[in-house]
């Protein structure tokens, strides 16, 4: 493969990756024994063009400004490092898959808009690779970096891209005086959208009704965004929700798969920028929905967003975080 540029290599946004931040036990080196810290690989973003396709690649994204513009909790460009060390103890894959971590792009003195530009380079470069982007946050602007870069990998063909979000919120919001921010990346993206004369196609689950505003329910219905309240994560509506996610997937040829962790209950994710008391539960629905999705072979990408180590009780939320990450990667690697 031809080698290319990422235009984010060595300069204030990058930051490659490094041992240090993969540590833990050693059970043995056979391959039944090996754990992430012993599986991972380090890879420089300028060197993306030597590695294997059908790999696993982690990005972090260490920003948190959207959240700061948004008046949330401070803390969460501190994930990528807390979500690799929760990760560092969790087995391989039986069905072993090749994982590289690639670093972080940063946002120095709170330039959210060019570290989403260069976020969506590196995840458009990914994908011309031919490997799936796994990326790891910082607050929920990494949503609007991320489907960019997505964007621009399918600008050349006639493809009808999905996006579905575990969520508190709708995110919907549009600009206000602190600019763009973690609560309008989907306003973004609906209006990039309608720039290019695109479908808007959004299914946002476990919505709070508690954390919306009625213009923001108006707002969706404008959009038409689809969605499912928290409420109805339950097991008898199981069978349901799984069909509600198939009828949306039939709608679409690739998905963007986000979750933000603040869908869940502060129980379980008390390590969030907007915790919520009474989310779902990371019970057998919600990770039957999820197989609903990666199982179908559409997800061309996923992140995982608004973990806030600083408010972390016992890192219930990385470790919540990193079990996802394992359900999804062993999925992928089946």
């Amino acid at each position: 493969m031809e080698k290319r540029t990422t235009d984010i290599v060595s300069d204030t946004f990058y930051n490659p990756p490094t041992k240090s931040n993969w540590d833990g036990r050693n059970d043995g080196t056979a391959d039944e024994h090996l754990r992430w810290h012993q599986w991972v690989k380090l890879l420089h973003l300028d060197d993306l063009h030597t590695v294997n396709k059908r790999s696993i690649i982690l990005l972090g994204f260490a920003c948190d400004e959207g959240v700061i513009r948004n008046k949330g909790r401070l803390g969460a460009s501190n994930a990528p490092l807390a979500l690799r060390s929760a990760l560092s103890n969790v087995p391989i894959p039986v069905n072993k898959i090749d994982i590289y971590d690639v670093g972080d792009v940063l946002c120095p003195n709170g330039d959210m808009e060019t570290a989403q530009f260069r976020l969506a380079v590196v995840v458009k470069e990914i994908l011309s690779s031919g490997n799936f982007p796994i990326l790891i946050g910082g607050g929920h602007e990494i949503s609007y970096g991320h489907y960019l870069g997505i964007a621009k990998y399918l600008n050349k063909e006639d493809t009808n891209l999905g996006i579905i979000n575990f969520d508190a919120h709708f995110d919907i919001r549009k600009a206000d005086e602190n600019g763009n921010s973690s609560g309008t990346a989907f306003w973004q993206i609906a209006q990039h959208c309608k720039n290019k004369k695109q479908t808007f196609n959004y299914l946002a689950l476990g919505i709070q009704r508690i954390s919306n505003t009625t213009h923001l329910f108006q707002t969706a219905n404008t959009l038409n965004v689809q969605y499912e309240f928290s409420d109805e994560f339950l097991a008898a509506n199981k069978t349901r929700l799984q069909e509600r996610i198939i009828s949306f997937l039939k709608t679409t040829d690739h998905i963007y798969l986000t979750i933000d962790m603040d869908v869940f209950a502060a129980a379980f994710a008390p390590g969030v920028s907007a915790s919520a008391y009474n989310g779902i539960y990371p019970d057998d629905t919600f990770f039957s929905c999820l197989r609903t999705i990666i199982n179908s072979k559409q997800t061309l990408s996923i992140d995982l967003a608004e973990v806030n180590p600083t408010y972390d009780l016992d890192n219930r939320t990385s470790k919540l975080a990193a079990a996802i990450l394992f359900e999804i990667i062993t999925m992928i690697a089946d």
